[in-house]
C-alpha cells in the first residue's frame, strides 16, 4: 500500500514542479526563450493640494486625459476676495513709498517757508509790543503800564519765539525730506504685502486639479459638493507610459537576458499580433531569499524579476493582463 502512495506523491510533485518550470521558462529548440507574466503600469492617486469644496469635475472613468488638462476645480471665491483686498493694499503702499522716495514737493517747501515768515513777523511784532510797553513803564515810573500787561507781553514774545523755532525746524525737515529708515520700512511693508498676494494667488491656482501626465481615468472618487483635502484622492489615474510586462526568469536562463534586449509580447486577445518591447530591468536579487545551505537543484529553482518595456502605440495592453514574452536568445 505504501509504494502506490509514494508513487502518487512523486507524480504530483513532478507535475507541480514541471508546471512551475514551464510557467517561468519555455525555451524552444529554435533558440527562443518564452516567459509568462502580466502587464503592469504606474498609477496615480490624484488629489488637490489645498482644502475646499469641489465645484466641478471635468473627467469620468475611462476618459483619456493629457498632461496639464484641468480635471477638477475647487471653490476659491473667498481666496479671490482676499487677493483683491491684498491688491488694493499694495496699491496704497506703493503710492506711499513713491511719495517718500520723491521727497517734498516744491509747493510744500514754499508753504513751509511762508509759515516761517509769518512766525518771524509775529515774533517781531511781539518783541516790539514788549519794548514799547517797557518804554512807557520806564518813562512813567511804572504808572503808565500795569505789571500784568508787561507779563502778558513777555509771554507773547516767548510764545512767538517758540513758534518761530518750530517753523524753522519744520522747513529744514521739509527740505531734507523723509528719513531713509522710513523709506526702507515702507519698501519692506510693500514686499510683505506682495508676498501675501503671491501666496493667495498660489492657493487660488491650487484650486485647479491638473493631470500630471497622459493617463486614463480609472476611478472618480469624489463628486461636486464634496469637501476635498490633500489626503483624499479625487481621481485614480493609470499612466499610458511607461508600460511594461513583469515576468520572471529562472537562474539557468538569467544569463541569456541583457538590458536593452529586444522582445515580442503576445496576449490571448491578440495571439498573432506582437507588441515590440525591450528588456528594461533585471533584478539583481532572487525573488525568494535562499537558505544558507542549498543543493544545486534548489539553487536552480530561484527566479528573478524582469521588466519588459513595451511600445503599445495601439493601446492594446491592460493592467494585469496575462502576457507571453518571447526572446531570441540564439542556440
Amino acid at each position: 500500500m505504501k509504494k502506490p502512495l509514494i508513487a502518487i506523491v512523486a507524480i504530483v510533485v513532478l507535475a507541480v514542479g514541471g508546471g512551475a518550470w514551464w510557467y517561468f521558462r519555455d525555451s524552444g529548440a529554435n533558440g527562443t526563450l518564452v516567459l509568462h507574466g502580466n502587464v503592469d503600469i504606474r498609477q496615480i492617486a490624484l488629489a488637490f493640494d489645498g482644502n475646499g469644496r469641489v465645484m466641478a469635475l471635468r473627467a469620468d472613468e475611462g476618459d483619456h486625459v493629457k498632461a496639464g488638462m484641468v480635471l477638477g476645480i475647487l471653490d476659491t471665491r473667498t481666496l479671490q476676495l482676499q487677493a483683491d483686498q491684498a491688491r488694493a493694499q499694495i496699491d496704497v503702499q506703493r503710492q506711499n513709498l513713491a511719495r517718500l522716495r520723491n521727497g517734498s514737493r516744491p509747493e510744500e517747501i514754499a508753504q513751509a517757508r511762508s509759515r516761517l515768515a509769518a512766525s518771524k513777523a509775529e515774533a517781531t511784532r511781539a518783541q516790539q509790543d514788549l519794548t514799547r510797553l517797557q518804554g512807557i513803564a520806564a518813562n512813567t515810573h511804572g504808572r503808565g503800564v500795569s505789571a500784568q500787561d508787561l507779563d502778558r507781553a513777555r509771554s507773547s514774545v516767548q510764545v512767538a519765539r517758540a513758534r518761530l523755532a518750530e517753523q524753522e525746524e519744520a522747513l529744514r525737515l521739509t527740505e531734507v525730506g523723509p528719513r531713509q529708515e522710513d523709506i526702507d520700512a515702507a519698501a519692506a511693508q510693500l514686499q510683505v504685502s506682495q508676498a501675501q498676494l503671491a501666496l493667495l494667488e498660489h492657493q487660488i491656482a491650487q484650486g485647479e486639479l491638473k493631470a500630471p501626465a497622459d493617463a486614463v481615468i480609472r476611478s472618480r472618487l469624489l463628486e461636486p459638493g464634496d469637501m476635498a483635502t490633500p489626503q483624499r484622492a479625487v481621481f485614480a489615474l493609470a499612466l499610458t507610459q511607461p508600460k511594461w510586462v513583469r515576468v520572471y526568469v529562472s537562474e539557468p536562463d538569467l544569463g541569456k537576458l541583457q538590458p536593452g534586449m529586444a522582445a515580442e509580447v503576445f496576449t490571448d486577445s491578440h495571439p498573432d499580433q506582437a507588441v515590440k518591447g525591450t528588456v528594461g530591468y533585471i533584478s539583481s536579487v532572487a525573488e525568494f531569499t535562499p537558505k544558507s545551505v542549498q543543493t544545486e537543484e534548489l539553487r536552480t529553482s530561484l527566479v528573478y524579476e524582469v521588466r519588459v518595456l513595451v511600445d503599445d502605440a495601439e493601446n492594446r495592453l491592460r493592467l494585469g493582463q496575462p502576457a507571453t514574452v518571447r526572446f531570441a536568445v540564439g542556440e
